[in-house]
């Protein structure tokens, strides 16, 4: 058995019933598996693609990113997700790394071909839209014969490259195999108490597990229906809770202000909702009142693209009086707060947050170093700080990396360090977040110069070559770094010495 004949089973019970909606349109169960079968069919048959191969997407939300997913999984190949947010030499270096055979892009962001046909001649690109000129998904389609499967393939098979940006300065691709998402996907319907009756709105990018595998594959294998927007909009967020009464929802922090916002707010209609459920470090308590206060119960799950993401979280019908915790390991994995030599430390005691259980990656895409750091006898050691109260509910304080948080993205201050240090006129580089009461947290750069730049110069480097949300929002010269007695950079002295700055203005 592999993850997509949980598809085809729920075709058989209910073929009929609707799986996605996407722009007005509606496919079925049994539309949906016939779909899969006949991109599995012909992935295999004309592009040649097996076991172990990694097949990249880079579009928008849509039926056919949830059909490849499926497809990837009957054939025992990997899907590999892009973030089109990020800037090409990114994604290029991702689809390098991955070693893909075939990549599907969408017309929209079809900037990336050109550089990757130069580089990666070997990459087999089809199109997903239509008209225009080259190969498009639907012709494919049409093209494929004989059988959809690959013989040996099952849960343990792997199935998802999710890149993240990498502490190191590259992003990592961390390998989930099927049975992460059948345990993810477990933990979602006992956190949501999520049956086939449900109705799933999806407005988070698929390119992130939360949007992935928080509720919406999670939805499909039981059965229910996923309605899916390209993008999150605001107008279309609330217009279609009011029209098409969905009963569950997927925000981040920033998604949730630009609703509450919206000249709409106060007067929607949210009153099909069940749960809404959010993540990050931490949520600001302000978000979730708006929300109550709607009468809207809000859920928080803590995780990582490394653990599916679910891992800990608090349920619906359950203990919400905990303010700012993130409930509980989830149904299927352990958690536990640990010291430095993984040890685990008494409740109330702030250390690292580690997780085991089948929901954990396998490992960082070629990369063993990474790997043997972060996995320890089939614990994952996040890198994040939290407690563990007496009753086993956590609360996360803080990230022991410096990653920054912007929006729902992940920003990791090496990434921008790396480019910084690229520019002939920079001698040393260091960012941090700042608090931002719309995005959560901007990146700052504190810059060293060895010869004359200016601020706009230092920042128009960055977004040439990196994704807008990673370009430092504001740039601080300054003549030396903080440093340890091991000439390591003190990113917690400068985020003392920005609050201290704050404070004093």
């Amino acid at each position: 058995m592999d993850l997509s004949d949980l598809i085809a089973r729920n075709a058989a019970f209910t073929p009929d019933k609707p799986a996605l909606r996407y722009g007005g349109a509606t496919l079925t169960y049994a539309a949906l598996a016939q779909r899969i079968a006949a991109a599995a069919r012909a992935l295999k048959s004309v592009l040649g693609v097996g076991r172990g191969d990694r097949v990249a997407i880079l579009a928008a939300n849509s039926p056919d990113y949830l059909v490849l997913l499926y497809a990837c999984a009957r054939l025992g190949a990997l899907l590999v997700p892009l973030n089109w947010r990020l800037a090409v030499p990114e994604q290029v270096f991702i689809l390098a790394d991955a070693a893909t055979k075939v990549l599907l892009v969408q017309d929209a962001l079809a900037a990336v071909a050109a550089p990757l046909r130069e580089t990666q001649p070997q990459i087999r690109i089809i199109r997903l839209g239509e008209g225009g000129s080259g190969d498009t998904f639907e012709e494919l389609l049409g093209q494929g014969w004989g059988d959809e499967r690959n013989p040996h393939i099952d849960l343990t098979s792997p199935l998802l490259l999710v890149y993240t940006s990498g502490t190191t300065g590259r992003p990592k691709g961390a390998l989930l195999r099927q049975e992460a998402l059948l345990w993810n996907a477990v933990m979602s319907q006992h956190m949501h108490d999520l049956t086939a009756s449900d109705h799933v709105l999806t407005v988070l990018p698929l390119f992130h597990v939360g949007g992935l595998n928080i509720q919406t594959t999670p939805a499909l294998h039981i059965g229910a229906t996923v309605t899916l927007h390209a993008r999150f909009v605001p107008d279309a967020t609330l217009a279609a809770i009011a029209a098409e009464r969905p009963t569950l929802l997927v925000l981040v922090p920033a998604t949730i202000q630009a609703l509450i916002e919206h000249p709409c707010w106060k007067t929607a209609d949210l009153s099909s909702l069940r749960a809404v459920t959010t993540g990050s470090t931490q949520v600001p308590q302000v978000l979730i009142d708006a929300l109550t206060a709607r009468g809207v119960p809000v859920l928080q799950v803590y995780g990582s693209t490394e653990t599916s993401p679910i891992a800990i979280y608090t349920r619906v019908c359950g203990d919400l009086s905990r303010a700012g915790s993130t409930g509980l390991p989830g149904l299927c994995c352990e958690a536990r707060i640990v010291d430095e030599s993984g040890c685990e430390v008494p409740h109330g005691t702030a250390g690292e947050v580690a997780v085991r259980g089948p929901n954990v990656f396998f490992e960082y895409w070629g990369n063993q170093v990474a790997t043997s750091e972060a996995l320890r006898e089939g614990w994952y050691f996040s890198g994040d700080i939290g407690t563990r109260d007496a009753d086993g509910y956590f609360t996360i304080h803080d990230r022991k990396k410096n990653m920054i948080i912007s929006g729902g993205e992940n920003i990791y201050p090496a990434e921008i360090e790396r480019v910084l240090n690229q520019h002939p006129a920079v001698a040393e580089s260091a960012v941090i977040g700042r608090p931002d009461p719309r995005w959560q947290e901007v990146p700052v750069a504190y810059v060293v110069r060895k010869a004359a730049i200016s601020a706009d110069e230092v920042t128009a480097h960055v977004a040439a070559q990196l994704a807008r949300f990673k370009v430092p929002r504001e740039v601080v010269f300054v003549d030396t770094l903080p440093r340890n007695a091991l000439g390591k950079v003190q990113h917690f002295l400068l985020k003392h010495q920005q609050t201290r700055g704050n404070q004093s203005r």
